[in-house]
């Protein structure tokens, strides 16, 4: 009788292995969706605590999370979606830079997110600096995953050594403080003449924008009055301090900067702080953060938003399991999960409040909400391969016409926009 029911057992054990029913056997009835994330997007504590999440919850699923390296990766992502179909190696889910976007779409490579974004995923409340990259002609192709953007950095003790008490909330309460800061030996901020990305802000504040299309064709904007005003504010703003006309934001780090000097202000990702503690640690607990300023008290300035979107090749052979993926990541639980675990903005406004006890986040989630990205054209990295827009900067931090240069500047941005055929 025992052997019987030992032989019973043997068999039942060999039937549900052949038929994938027991865990972890890979057996035909369950699926591998083949996920590439970037490298430090997200710890591995919390992918591990996603995937075992994930995976109980579809039964039929397997995760397989491949980190990649961010240098090189556009190559390595062309070839995947170039591909004809799908051997089972390549990637079901890919995450990819905000403006990275506009570039897979071209070859006709990803998969159209359209109908999920808008009736499954709430599109209208997302991010316009994440969601607007992700779509071309209407239809959505990224989907936002995380923002990251600039605030203002400030040492508190040089504040209150300058007698500055209520922190900016208007452009015209920035320059002020800004220029009681510079005095006594400080520089009331260190900003580099050819931060270009902080210039964006301000010429989207106006109104203005970098390039504009019409009817498909796509030319520079920088000489509009808009665009001119934002550059006046940012003059105005650069003089407060020593930063390099001729120089970016990396040229020194501005972090080294910050950290060595009496430098009251800058503006980069809250991040950037760990590095400035890292090499000044006696500034533990005197570095602060808020919005950079908009015109207006009732609303921050707009600022350029960074960050990863998610993607679907068209070739994958897991399309529902894909879906689920990106649906899980992107969703309120997993997605403000990440923003508190990485010091990251969710991608929806209203997500804000799950970072609202962290200074720096909370500053960056709420700069965010007016967040905007370069021009959605595949083109626009041949602008900044050789970026017009930092030397028409520099003339004008020299005292060059900001007109003229401006003009010239976008004459630049048009022809590299240019697809000729």
């Amino acid at each position: 009788m025992r052997r019987r029911l030992l032989a019973l057992l043997c068999v039942s054990a060999a039937l549900l292995t052949s038929c994938g029913v027991l865990p972890g056997t890979g057996g035909p009835d369950r699926s591998t969706v083949t996920v590439w994330l970037m490298k430090d997007s997200a710890s591995q504590e919390f992918l591990d605590r996603f995937t075992a999440d994930f995976e109980r919850g579809h039964p039929d699923l397997d995760l397989d999370i491949r980190v990649q390296e961010w240098t090189g990766v556009g190559d390595k992502v062309e070839a995947a979606l170039e591909s004809e179909s799908d051997d089972g190696n390549g990637p079901d889910v890919i995450e990819v830079g905000n403006t990275q976007v506009p570039r897979y779409v071209v070859g006709r490579g990803l998969l159209d997110l359209t109908l999920e974004s808008a009736a499954k995923w709430g599109r209208d409340d997302w991010l316009p600096g994440l969601a607007e990259p992700g779509q071309q002609r209407f239809h959505q192709y990224g989907i936002p995953w995380y923002a990251a953007n600039r605030v203002v950095i400030y040492r508190k003790d040089l504040f209150e050594q300058a007698g500055v008490t209520a922190l900016p909330r208007t452009r015209a309460e920035w320059l002020a403080a800004t220029g009681k800061l510079n005095a006594a030996g400080r520089q009331g901020i260190y900003l580099a003449g050819q931060d270009w990305y902080t210039l964006s802000g301000f010429i989207w504040d106006e109104g203005g924008d970098l390039a504009t299309e019409d009817g498909g064709r796509w030319q520079g904007a920088l000489d509009t009055k808009a665009a001119l005003r934002g550059m006046d504010f940012y003059r105005r703003l650069q003089s407060l301090g020593r930063g390099p006309v001729g120089a970016d934001e990396e040229h020194p780090p501005q972090a080294g900067v910050f950290a060595a000097g009496r430098v009251a202000q800058i503006v980069a990702v809250p991040g950037l702080a760990r590095a400035v503690l890292e090499q000044n640690p006696a500034l533990e607990g005197e570095l602060g953060f808020f919005p950079v300023p908009g015109k207006s008290a009732d609303r921050p300035g707009a600022v350029f938003t960074g960050g990863s979107d998610l993607v679907v090749p068209r070739n994958t052979d897991v399309r529902e399991g894909a879906v689920a993926v990106v649906a899980a990541l992107t969703g309120a639980r997993w997605d403000t999960e990440l923003a508190r675990t990485m010091d990251y903005v969710p991608n929806k406004a209203k997500l804000a409040g799950a970072v609202a006890g962290e200074e720096g986040a909370a500053a960056m989630a709420a700069g965010a909400a007016q967040g905007r990205a370069t021009p959605s054209t595949p083109e626009w990295a041949a602008v900044e391969a050789d970026n017009p827009i930092k030397g028409c900067m520099t003339k004008v931090l020299t005292g060059a016409d900001p007109a003229t240069e401006a003009r010239r500047a976008a004459r630049e941005i048009t022809r590299a926009l240019t697809v000729t055929s």
